[in-house]
């Protein structure tokens, strides 16, 4: 699977759920409070800008952002909420397309860092966001915790969420850490719409290494946008890498 082929027209059309789940006011606000006082006075650059869930809200805060999508119908579905004077995207890869400026603030949120399938490719991605930052500027990524400890031996399948109309189910393959998350939307008929997104899980300590690759200094680690501790059981983290400044 091709992320290209997977983030197409019908996955685009889908992808935004206003007022709920991802975009629902007490999980986006507090990501937007936070990189909007991360970005200062300066511009931002979001890595697989999507539809504009962060970027939109940003901008409006007064924060220059601009994107990296490597989806054109994402974009497209952007375009009906902000113009390319608003938020100016540059289609192309995470891992190496340069856009102009300089920032003060590059990120990753909701996991999408993962969806770069390769450890080569996810070094590659902060070597990217080194590359456009100013001395001192910092890389934020927002990422899930794999969830392995749930995992029995010999089994390759566990399901994460279960409710009214969905299922959520990840398959892994450990030995290349590879999982693909399933999620399955049905109603009250016989037919269950399924949508497939294949993922490479990192581990914190792995993160920062490849931080520390690209020039990069773990400044903070929290268990949310919220600034919750980080712990052994936590779920997720949101991460902030610093450029060091120039001497």
């Amino acid at each position: 699977m091709k992320q290209e082929d997977i983030w197409n027209a019908d996955a685009a059309r889908r992808y935004d759920t206003p007022g709920t789940g991802m975009f629902a006011p007490e999980v986006l606000g507090p990501a937007v409070d936070r990189l909007a006082g991360l970005a200062g006075q300066g511009a931002a650059l979001e890595f697989a800008v999507g539809t504009g869930r962060v970027a939109v809200p940003l901008a409006a805060r007064g924060v220059p952002v601009t994107g990296i999508e490597l989806s054109r119908p994402m974009v497209e579905q952007l375009r009906t909420k902000a113009d390319e004077s608003t938020i100016p995207v540059v289609i192309g890869d995470m891992t190496d397309t340069v856009v102009p400026g300089e920032f003060t603030l590059v990120y990753l949120v909701y996991n999408t860092i993962s969806n770069l399938l390769t450890q080569a490719e996810q070094v590659e991605c902060f070597r990217n966001a080194a590359r456009h930052l100013r001395p001192g500027g910092r890389f934020v990524v927002e990422l899930w915790v794999p969830e392995l400890r749930k995992l029995p031996p010999g089994q390759t399948a566990m399901v994460w969420e279960s409710g009214p109309g969905y299922i959520g189910l990840d398959t892994y393959d450990v030995l290349r850490q590879h999982v693909v998350s399933h999620h399955f939307r049905f109603d009250g008929s016989e037919q269950a719409r399924l949508f497939r997104s294949p993922h490479r899980y990192i581990w914190p300590a792995e993160l920062d290494l490849m931080a520390r690759l690209a020039g990069f200094e773990l400044e903070s680690r929290h268990a949310d946008w919220d600034g919750t501790e980080f712990t052994a059981e936590s779920r997720s983290h949101v991460s902030v890498y610093r450029n060091p400044p120039s001497s």
